[in-house]
């Protein structure tokens, strides 16, 4: 329930406190005295789009507060909670919301005063609040709307929840059906290149770092090749090549052979040689030991050369072929490998995919089908309801239908909803806005109105102008089912109509005056001789006399007494 609304400088208001009551509040003016510019205000603090110069002209800055009423388990309670904001934990707890606005167009929002988005504000004023406005703020004249309106009505939120869940469930399959589809052609497209590159590599069978061993080698046996002949070489001039030439090795024993024979008569002249030739023919034969281990560690196959290089070769050219480093040829062998396997088992995989993408097509019908035959329940209650509700609005021969058609499936469901009327007996449904006059249109919105928000909690139901089009016995009747449905809610009705502000519990009076060439609006709570008055001057006009004030006191007694 609203309990207050604050406005500082906010368009044509400069101050204003206004404190709300339960039942029926009703605000009446002449028009253009601002009645509908305190619904801008607080439609303004509930974070509603409208007009971005809401600052009276000549102040830097505007702000409106709304204090809400919220009893134990309101809606809203939810909304703060996930916002992180709290209400007080008692059943009478509450909720301070405050927005300002600068000239230059920012805008800052409190709730609780803690700092908080737009977002937060809106998703609270569906919570507190109900509006039917002028330009129809619910949407109740556009179809598209309908469906929405239908479901809240009949509390389907665990059927659509089913919808959803089966329509995420079958969209996701079926994009996974669509993916491996679209997979398999492409593998399709490249078999014989996968079934040809497949069968090269498997010849091959290239292993993880061959290339790299092939190449030292390779490098190995090349080295070996150029250094083999110069080794053999030297092992023969050292230790003779087996074919009658003369050795190192055997020279120097010669001459230790001659020279140890001509020792004898030279008495010790050529020790010192003797010594010298024993020591070069001890390093003559170990040298000799030597190369002869360094021929046989080079010594290579040339065979396995030709080998080694063929296989090097046939590795790098797959690497080039397929432009990959030769390294990664195992790797993509793999791959190929992978691919063509898939191939193989692609159809299986499809017939699998395409099975439980029929199964979620299934389940996504019964579900629509479901929350369809819950839509049709919930609309044959919403005639009746409507039906009686036209009856007290003078509209007892008019027939409202909810008209449920099939339509394609979806998140929502499989249904188009629209709300048609025929005013008379006879004559053809159709939308409400196109078949309804002016005051009919009204009572129509009305009474579906009361039917969509029957048994909402803790709501603020806002009426602008309801009974715009309509007089006499018909603005009797609208002003009737306000005050009814005002005795189990809060109910604020903007309205020229004396014989529906005369139903009200609670009367205030909206003015503009002009002062020193500033226009303002203020708004008076009306005592009980005050009422008369008002009720006289919306009954009789500017000019007041004693039989409007007589009849304006009929329609109170009258109010009364109801």
């Amino acid at each position: 329930m609203l309990r207050s609304l604050e406005i500082r400088d906010i368009l044509i208001i400069d101050r204003l406190e206004l404190g709300f009551r339960p039942g029926l509040n009703v605000l009446t003016g002449e028009t253009g005295a601002g009645k509908s510019i305190l619904l801008d205000a607080l439609g303004f603090v509930l974070g509603w789009r409208g007009r971005a110069d809401v600052v009276r002209a000549g102040a830097e800055r505007g702000e409106v507060t709304a204090v809400f009423a919220l009893e134990a388990g309101h809606p809203a309670r939810a909304v703060l909670d996930e916002a992180g904001l709290g209400a007080g934990g008692d059943a009478a707890g509450e909720v301070i919301l405050r927005r300002a606005a600068t000239a230059d167009g920012r805008k800052t929002a409190w709730v609780n005063d803690r700092r908080t988005s737009g977002e937060v504000l809106r998703a609270l004023s569906d919570a507190l609040v109900e509006v039917h406005g002028q330009a129809d703020d619910r949407g109740l004249l556009d179809a598209r709307g309908h469906r929405r309106l239908l479901d809240a009505f009949g509390g389907h939120e665990a059927a659509q929840a089913r919808v959803r869940a089966a329509w995420r469930a079958r969209s996701a399959t079926r994009a996974a059906l669509e993916r491996a589809e679209a997979a398999l052609a492409d593998l399709r497209a490249e078999e014989d290149f996968l079934r040809h590159a497949v069968a090269e590599l498997d010849a091959l069978a290239p292993e993880p770092g061959e290339e790299a061993a092939l190449d030292t080698e390779r490098r190995r046996m090349q080295a070996a090749a150029r250094v083999r002949e110069d080794v053999a070489r030297a092992h023969a001039a050292l230790a003779g090549d087996g074919a009658g030439a003369p050795s190192a090795e055997g020279l120097a024993a010669d001459a230790q052979r001659w020279l140890e024979g001509a020792a004898a008569t030279l008495e010790g002249a050529l020790d010192p040689a003797l010594q010298a030739l024993g020591r070069a023919l001890d390093d003559l034969a170990h040298a000799a030991q030597a190369i002869e281990a360094a021929a046989e560690a080079l010594a290579f196959d040339p065979a396995r050369l030709e080998r080694v290089e063929e296989r090097l070769f046939a590795l790098r050219g797959l690497a080039r072929k397929h432009s990959v480093p030769p390294d990664e040829v195992p790797a993509l062998a793999d791959n190929l490998r992978a691919r063509l396997a898939a191939l193989d088992s692609g159809a299986r995989d499809l017939d699998a995919l395409r099975a439980g993408a029929e199964e979620a097509e299934a389940a996504l019908a019964q579900a629509c089908a479901a929350l369809t035959e819950a839509r049709v329940d919930a609309g044959r209650r919403l005639d009746a309801a409507m039906a009686g509700e036209l009856a007290p609005l003078k509209l007892d021969r008019a027939r409202f239908e909810t008209r449920i058609e099939a339509a394609e499936p979806g998140p929502d469901g499989a249904d188009a909803v629209t709300f048609t009327v025929a005013t008379n007996p006879g004559t053809p449904q159709g939308p409400l806005n196109r078949v309804a006059s002016g005051g009919e249109l009204s009572r129509f919105l009305l009474a579906l109105k009361v039917c969509l928000t029957r048994g909402a909690s803790g709501l603020t139901l806002i009426f602008d102008e309801i009974d715009r089009g309509v007089g006499g016995a018909t603005a009797d009747a609208v002003g009737r089912r306000l005050a009814a449905l005002a005795e189990g809610a809060q109910v604020l009705v903007v309205t020229h109509s004396p014989q529906v502000a005369a139903r009200g519990a609670h009367h205030w009076r909206v003015e503009k005056r002009v002062e020193a060439e500033t226009t303002r609006s203020t708004v008076t709570a009306l005592a009980a001789e005050e009422r008369v008055d008002e009720l006289a001057r919306m009954l009789a006009g500017d000019i007041v006399t004693d039989e409007a004030r007589a009849a304006a006191r009929a329609l109170l007694a009258g109010g009364a007494e109801a």
